[in-house]
């Protein structure tokens, strides 16, 4: 078999792993959910080249190198992917200039593959990808003198890599704080293991998802917090230009760049250049572009306000709604709330909210969700329950694009708060004294959130088991056991006032009315002054919600 078949065969194979397991390097970063686009977005970035690869000509090894390090550069996304094309890069430009596939060739490529990745970098961070391909590079150089196969090589220098990425939390404290390995590094050995796998004849299709890293990980559930955000915009695009780019070039785009954001990624490609920023002025990126070439593979997202795009597209069709409904007499007050599942779904429409946004825990709505909910009250004030604190600042946004009503973000945690809000609800003659009133109701009262864990961890001292039942209060984690009533009633043991009076449980759609009925006598069993009723929630992923009062 030639040299450039192989290389075509073990590049779409790497491609292959890691995009089987892209929903898992997605998830690092989440718990109890997945999210994230790290997976995503390398998955993309070597789409793209595979496409090109794939129709490489089997007999030259040019061909092939070329294909992976064009086509993944210009299919670059996001950090990672951009990371990950550079990677590539400087491993198939290797090969080329040697134009063989050898033992000493694959080794010596993997430290130009780190050379080209760090580069790349402006302010390269421990703890991340780049740990991961540096500490790959390490252990080719160590086995270029064994005496061994390239198989057992390939074997030491994976395992050396899938050490190193088990690592990355002690290097950076996010990582550590959510108990997570870094997902860049993860996304890389999963190539690595596809390309290992190729050379050992077997077959991906047929191979289960691997799980490199995934031993030590231990997500940290009350690791949810807001993050400020100081450039707004994640710009990218392609300078391109008819002859070869100077030298010099590279280096004067990275210098002004580097003054107006962060995140910053520069690689260029003979007559290519890739820019990734995140910047507060995407158009000074362009312009700067401009004086270059000219510009392809424009993107920009803003990190603040993901939809920003389509609310300009449908500005128009916006404003004709509006200006129909200016028609009609608007009425004092009204609320939205995101809810999830049909029994809360029904709740909030008998407490006569106005309009509801599907989402919650399994799926956070946009800032442009909240907007067309806004446009369809026609009220003056306007109140928002977002429901879970990672959609209050999605809210917030959605505020400030509104004008022609007073929109009242109440900044409810969790369901159970947005419900009760409503309940007692009672019209008063003033916004702020309605407001008043609502932060009374959250204040009044507790809650307890009873999921699973989805794998190993310790939280404050506490070890948990993958498939444990878990409780969780206002302030984080409060008990979890093997049995789902022992671990209701062990937090209930921790928040209980002698004050308590009512225990509302809503049951989700894992749990039957019947299960609900026995945990309510339960209750009322064992603390006889408390009052406790069962309502259908219907919620995904937690067998239950309680609101004590």
């Amino acid at each position: 078999m030639s040299d450039a078949k192989k290389l075509k065969e073990a590049f779409l194979a790497g491609t292959m792993l890691l995009t089987k397991n892209k929903d898992y390097i997605n998830e690092l970063n989440v718990f109890p959910v997945p999210d994230g686009d790290t997976g995503t977005n390398m998955s993309m970035t070597l789409g793209t080249a595979a496409e090109t690869v794939k129709e490489c000509d089997e007999s030259s090894i040019e061909e092939v190198c070329k294909a992976i390090s064009s086509g993944s550069l210009r299919g670059a996304r996001g950090n990672s992917g951009v990371i990950m094309s550079q990677i590539l890069r400087g491993f198939s430009n290797y090969v080329k200039e040697k134009n063989s596939l050898s033992q000493e060739v694959i080794l010596e490529a993997i430290g130009k593959a780190r050379d080209t990745a760090y580069k790349a970098v402006i302010k390269p961070k421990e703890g991340t990808i780049l740990t991961v391909i540096n500490a790959l590079a390490e252990e080719a150089e160590r086995q270029i003198n064994e005496r061994q196969d390239l198989i057992k090589k390939l074997e030491a220098i994976i395992a050396y890599g899938d050490e190193m990425l088990k690592k990355t939390p002690d290097m950076l404290p996010i990582l550590k704080e959510a108990g997570v390995v870094d997902s860049g590094g993860q996304g890389l050995m999963y190539f690595a293991h596809g390309v290992l796998l190729y050379f050992k004849g077997e077959k991906i299709d047929n191979t289960e998802v691997l799980s490199s890293g995934k031993s030590n990980i231990k997500i940290n559930l009350s690791v949810e917090e807001d993050q400020s955000i100081e450039f707004g915009y994640c710009t990218e695009c392609m300078i391109n230009t008819s002859t070869k780019f100077e030298s010099n070039v590279e280096n004067e785009i990275k210098e002004y760049l580097n003054k107006i954001g962060d995140s910053l990624v520069v690689v260029s490609d003979e007559q290519l250049i890739k820019i990734h920023v995140h910047t507060n002025h995407p158009g000074l990126v362009f312009e700067k572009g401009l004086e270059y070439g000219f510009l392809t593979n424009l993107k920009v997202d803003n990190l603040r306000l993901e939809h920003q795009e389509k609310l300009i597209k449908d500005a128009s069709r916006i404003a004709e709604r509006e200006k129909e409904k200016n028609n009609k007499p608007k009425k004092e007050y009204g609320f939205i709330a995101v809810s999830s599942g049909e029994g809360f779904s029904e709740l909030f429409k008998d407490l006569q909210c106005d309009y509801l946004i599907e989402g919650g825990q399994t799926m956070n709505p946009s800032t442009d969700d909240f907007l067309k909910a806004i446009d369809k009250v026609n009220a003056k004030n306007i109140f928002i329950f977002p429901n879970n604190s990672n959609i209050i600042m999605a809210a917030k946004q959605a505020k400030e694009l509104v004008s022609d009503k007073n929109i009242i973000v109440v900044e409810t945690k969790n369901i159970l708060q947005g419900i009760n809000c409503l309940i007692y609800y009672t019209m008063k003659d003033s916004v702020d004294e309605i407001v008043e009133n609502f932060k009374e109701t959250i204040g009044n009262m507790k809650t307890i959130e009873t999921t699973y864990a989805v794998r190993n961890t310790t939280i404050d001292g506490i070890d948990i088991k993958e498939n444990d039942f878990i409780s969780l209060g206002d302030k984080g984690l409060l008990s979890t056991s093997d049995n789902i009533v022992s671990s209701i009633f062990d937090a209930y043991e921790k928040i209980k006032d002698e004050n308590d009076q009512v225990v509302s449980i809503y049951y989700g759609s894992d749990k039957t009315e019947e299960e609900a009925n026995k945990l309510k006598e339960e209750f009322e069993k064992r603390y006889d002054k408390v009052e406790a009723n069962i309502y259908l929630g219907g919620q995904p992923v937690y067998y239950y919600y309680i609101s004590i009062e």
